[in-house]
């Protein structure tokens, strides 16, 4: 395997010598149980809890997950034994949805050995391999040193400013897409921000499209998935969601379909809703 490589399998999870990975426990959802509690009641060998409100993002915003400060995430990383050649393989219980922010998260700080269990728990379990109750033991590290690609980052005036150009003369073809399910895009519900709806223009493209059978599809159909959505003619592809969380998974996908140079919008429809006069698009047509 590529140190690189984005997506990596139970099977090969299993072979690896426990010292060569360190392995991600980042279960986590808006509401349900507790991902600590999930964590206690069993993981996998080796995999140390990493909480996503906590540890990988702060308050304060733009959104409800602003990103860390790169001091604060390489504490992050040494507490958990991450060194610079640490290859980080993270799971959860959500096709991904979670995981991948955290990969993104490794790459944009530059943290290339990176990858997302595909099919995550559940896969694992599925494939008859061990889960254990015992919490690792993990030395620390001292903390990475980290460099942001603020390249990869973008807030919402840039988004705002995207959009806005699209309709001018001559205009290269810019696309933002967001991840959410479909009732949400549409604004019929909205269950934790101040308004519902999408951002004019935005397309959806609900991550749960990314997946059959809780794993990724194969890079050809995302490859057809997205180009369907324009992504192979844009100028600039930005990934949208509810708070930068599962847009991430956007970017992985992209990634795996071939397709580089995503950008992530942090603070997302957390962001977006929650300014005064900001417009807002309802139905399933972008606006």
């Amino acid at each position: 395997m590529s140190d690189t490589q984005a997506l990596v399998d139970s099977n090969w999870l299993a072979r690896q010598p426990p010292a060569s990975v360190r392995i991600v426990d980042l279960r986590w959802a808006l509401s349900g149980p507790a991902a600590l509690e999930k964590y206690r009641a069993g993981h996998i060998p080796g995999a140390v809890y990493v909480d996503m409100e906590h540890d990988l993002s702060r308050p304060g915003g733009p959104g409800r997950h602003p990103l860390p400060e790169p001091d604060d995430f390489a504490r992050v990383l040494g507490r958990f034994g991450v060194a610079p050649t640490t290859q980080v393989v993270v799971y959860d219980d959500g096709g991904g949805s979670v995981a991948a922010r955290l990969w993104f998260m490794l790459r944009v700080y530059g943290h290339e050995r990176a990858s997302v269990l595909d099919g995550g728990y559940a896969a694992w379990v599925k494939a008859g391999l061990p889960v254990t109750q015992d919490e690792p033991r993990i030395a620390p590290a001292p903390p990475p040193a980290l460099r942001l690609d603020a390249s990869r980052l973008v807030d919402r005036t840039f988004v705002a400013g995207l959009l806005a150009a699209r309709k001018e003369p001559g205009a290269r073809h810019a696309l933002v897409m967001d991840a959410r399910a479909p009732e949400r895009y549409r604004g019929e519900t909205e269950p934790v921000d101040k308004r519902a709806g999408h951002i004019p223009g935005a397309v959806n493209a609900p991550f749960s499209g990314n997946l059959k059978d809780g794993r990724f599809r194969p890079p050809e159909e995302l490859r057809a998935l997205y180009d369907r959505l324009g992504a192979g003619r844009a100028s600039e592809i930005v990934a949208s969601c509810g708070s930068g969380v599962t847009a991430c998974h956007t970017l992985l996908a992209l990634e795996l379909a071939g397709i580089g140079g995503g950008k992530l919008y942090v603070g997302s429809w957390s962001d977006w809703s929650s300014q005064p006069g900001a417009p807002v698009a309802t139905g399933a047509d972008p606006g």
